[in-house]
């Protein structure tokens, strides 16, 4: 069935170039209403959302949660639909939606990795980073990806992602071409809330629930000598667009404990969370693995 799946390939690419050059508020409307849909259609991740937020925020009533996946919905369904803005636009379109404002200077060639949190404007505020990096001739981004199901989509995702000049590495690869991109003064992206698996990642808090989670970065901040800051992409006031925040460099970081740096990420991103509950990505299954012994919240 290799028409079928070229088809489908066809299909996908052609309609992420229709809402790349359509007028940006068109596209966000379109991205709000297949959120609404996907919030009403019965399917496992409306589920996944529902028990992540009943997790995290167990004071809320069931009204109250529902309104909260519904608006995580729409946002999610706009990110997804703004994508074809982000790959396939200029460095002008991006930017025009997406603002940069550091607290650091990226040009300086110093040792640096921004923590880039599961926020529904993630993709553009790495996008903007690279973007403006190449226009103002500062060192390259690398960021980590998940490797597609799909071979097609995921070599273009790749190809889109560095056409500004950053580097993009799979999330399997090797600790040492991570190192080797922080020594040599290329800011490195890092979003380590998301459950890999046991390997490489301990349990510690999130939401006052044992969660699954890398320690990546304090060790690779160890083995690079990189500074590390926060980085979060979250709407503007208006909500026309994002302002992608690169904070200061943590305190005091790494430590030598990796569980106690691990830990004080993942507080940091709890922080952030509960500033814009509707901004986070629910759809992950953000507590897939337990500690063992304990049953699954998603079944």
């Amino acid at each position: 069935m290799a028409w079928l799946s070229n088809l489908f390939n066809f299909l996908g690419l052609s309609l992420l170039r229709l809402f790349a050059f359509l007028p940006y508020t068109i596209t966000v409307y379109v991205g709000y209403s297949l959120g609404w849909l996907a919030a009403h259609i019965p399917n496992s991740r409306a589920r996944v959302v529902k028990t992540n937020l009943r997790l995290c925020f167990p004071h809320l009533k069931e009204p109250e949660i529902d309104a909260l996946a519904l608006e995580h919905w729409k946002l999610f369904g706009r990110s997804v639909i703004e994508r074809s803005r982000v790959w396939l636009g200029t460095s002008d379109q991006i930017l025009s939606f997406v603002e940069l404002d550091s607290h650091v200077p990226l040009g300086d060639r110093k040792p640096r990795i921004l923590v880039n949190p599961h926020f529904v404007g993630l993709e553009g505020g790495f996008m903007a980073l690279s973007a403006l990096a190449k226009k103002n001739g500062w060192p390259r981004g690398a960021g980590l990806y998940q490797k597609m199901k799909n071979p097609f989509f995921n070599q273009k995702m790749v190809e889109w992602r560095n056409r500004f000049g950053a580097k993009s590495i799979e999330r399997q690869s090797r600790l040492r071409d991570l190192i080797r991109e922080t020594r040599d003064g290329n800011f490195v992206v890092i979003a380590p809330d998301i459950d890999l698996g046991p390997r490489d990642s301990i349990f510690v808090p999130f939401f006052n629930i044992p969660t699954s989670t890398v320690t990546s970065v304090s060790r690779l901040a160890k083995l690079s000598g990189a500074e590390v800051c926060l980085m979060t992409t979250l709407l503007n006031q208006d909500k026309t667009g994002y302002i992608c925040t690169i904070d200061e460099p943590l305190d005091n970081f790494p430590s030598e404990d990796p569980e106690a740096d691990t830990a004080r990420l993942n507080q940091c991103i709890e922080k952030l969370v509960r500033q814009r509950p509707a901004e986070y990505y629910w759809v992950h299954k953000r507590f897939k693995h337990r500690p063992p012994g304990e049953p699954s919240f998603y079944q």
